[in-house]
C-alpha cells in the first residue's frame, strides 16, 4: 500500500503461472478482486434482465457481481469456463437475484441469436447487454498472425456483438442500456496484439453509429474503455516478461483490479445514465485516451 495505492491493491511484478487460453481464475497468483468483499449495491438496478458475455471471469464477472448486488436478474454468456462459470453464479446467487448460465461459442452468429432467445424466454425481456467476451493472443510480427487467427478475433469480439446486438434490441424496451467493451488499445494500439486492437477501434466506431440508430427508439449505446486489466486473459496469451510487469506502463503502475471496472457499467446500466448515449469511458489508470 502506498500514496497512489491507498487500497493496496497488487502491483508489478507479478509471478503466476503460465496458462492456456482462455485461462482461469483460480490458478492466477495474485487472485483477482472482482469485489467480492467490497462492492456494496443500493438498488440501482432493481428489477432489471441483463446478459452479460463473457461474464464467467475478470470484468465479466465483476460486472454480473455488481449488477446482482444492485437488484438485476443475470445471464452469463460463456465459452467453455464452466468452473469460473460456475463461481459467478453462486455470486449472483448469493446476492438474492436470478442467474442463468448459458455456454455457447459466440464466434457464430446461430450460437447468438439462440442465446439471446433463450434469456428473452426466460427473463421476459433484454433491459441491458453488456458485450463483453473477448479474444486476443499475442503476436511478434504480423507474418506470424495466421489467417484464421485473424477471423477468429473478428468474428468473437466484433462480429458476435452486431450478431448479438441485432438480436436483442426487438427485446429491449425504451430507457434499455447496451455496453459494449472497448479497450485502451481503440486509441493506442499495442503492435503485438494487432487483431485485437482493431476489433477494439472498430467496437468504438460500432457503438459510436449504434447509439446514433437507436436513439429515436430509446435505447442507449455506451463504451467502456480499460486499460490493464487483472484477469484470466494475462497470464494465458501474453508472453511471461509482460505478463511479470503487467499494468507497470501507465501512471499508477499497476492493472486494474476487475472490480474497479465495475462502477462504469452500472452507471451506464441505470436511469440515471438516461442522457448518456455514444460515450467512451476510461478507465485507464491514469493514462489518456484521445
Amino acid at each position: 500500500m502506498n500514496e497512489i495505492n491507498p487500497r493496496g491493491f497488487p502491483e508489478p511484478p507479478f509471478d503466476t503461472p503460465r496458462q492456456t487460453p482462455p485461462g482461469v481464475s483460480a490458478k492466477m497468483n495474485p487472485q483477482p478482486d472482482h469485489g467480492e468483499e467490497s462492492y456494496t449495491g443500493s438498488g440501482r438496478l432493481e428489477g432489471k434482465k441483463a446478459i452479460i458475455t463473457g461474464g464467467d471471469s475478470g470484468i465479466g464477472r465483476a460486472v454480473a457481481l455488481a449488477f446482482a448486488r444492485e437488484g438485476a436478474d443475470v445471464a452469463i454468456v460463456y465459452l467453455s469456463e464452466t468452473e469460473d462459470a460456475r463461481e459467478t453464479e453462486r455470486l449472483v446467487r448469493e446476492a438474492g437475484r436470478e442467474c442463468v448460465l448459458i455456454a455457447t461459442d459466440i464466434a457464430k452468429a446461430k450460437n447468438c441469436q439462440d442465446m439471446v432467445e433463450k434469456v428473452s424466454r426466460q427473463f421476459g425481456r433484454i433491459d441491458v447487454l453488456v458485450n463483453n467476451a473477448a479474444h486476443q493472443m499475442s503476436f511478434k510480427s504480423l507474418e506470424e498472425i495466421p489467417d484464421a487467427e485473424w477471423d477468429l478475433t473478428f468474428a468473437t469480439n466484433i462480429s458476435a456483438m452486431f450478431y448479438i446486438t441485432k438480436a436483442a434490441v426487438p427485446h429491449m424496451k425504451p430507457g434499455s442500456s447496451i455496453i459494449n467493451t472497448a479497450s485502451i488499445n481503440s486509441d493506442s494500439p499495442s503492435p503485438n496484439l494487432l487483431p485485437y486492437a482493431t476489433t477494439k477501434g472498430a467496437i468504438q466506431n460500432f457503438t459510436a453509429g449504434l447509439a446514433q440508430l437507436l436513439a429515436e427508439k430509446g435505447i442507449r449505446a455506451n463504451s467502456v474503455a480499460p486499460g490493464p486489466v487483472w484477469t484470466p486473459l494475462i497470464p494465458s496469451t501474453m508472453p511471461p516478461d509482460k505478463v511479470r510487469e503487467f499494468g507497470k506502463q501507465v501512471p499508477m503502475g499497476r492493472p486494474a483490479q476487475p472490480s474497479e471496472l465495475a462502477a462504469p457499467y452500472v452507471m451506464l446500466a441505470s436511469d440515471e445514465a438516461s442522457y448518456i448515449s455514444g460515450a467512451t469511458i476510461a478507465v485507464t489508470g491514469g493514462k489518456p485516451i484521445l
